[in-house]
């Protein structure tokens, strides 16, 4: 079965860094998107990064862009994020997820099917 693992979390202070790993089995991880999501109470569920199988690339939500990288370690069936000049509100549980099928919008959370547990993101000002 697809199983991912998120880890990585923790306190920060505003503009700190932390890097979150997507550690993931029982597919082919090159072949597929990973996406990183996060909701923090009171907020809907967000698209965060994605980066797709062989080609690498990537997109970002608008309010990480610049701060945020997201990258992947075929080998090790890996993907990062890494997050820095954290701000409060980046506070979160934080997602990796893959899908089934072809995705057509990498940030949305409807095309993905399989899910991690989450790791907490707490920055704190």
């Amino acid at each position: 079965e697809v199983q991912l693992v998120e880890s990585g979390g923790g306190l920060v202070q505003a503009g700190g860094s932390l890097r979150l790993s997507c550690a993931a089995s029982g597919f082919t991880f090159d072949d597929y998107y990973i996406g990183w999501f996060r909701q923090a109470p009171g907020k809907e569920r967000e698209g965060v990064a994605c980066i797709s199988g062989r080609d690498g690339s990537t997109d970002y939500a608008n309010s990480v862009k610049g701060r945020f990288t997201i990258s992947r370690d075929n080998a090790k069936n890996t993907v990062y994020l890494q997050m820095n000049s954290l701000k409060p509100e980046d506070t979160a549980v934080y997602y990796c997820a893959a899908p089934r099928a072809p995705v057509v919008a990498p940030l949305r959370d409807y095309e993905y099917d399989y899910w991690g547990q989450g790791t907490q993101v707490t920055v704190s000002s």
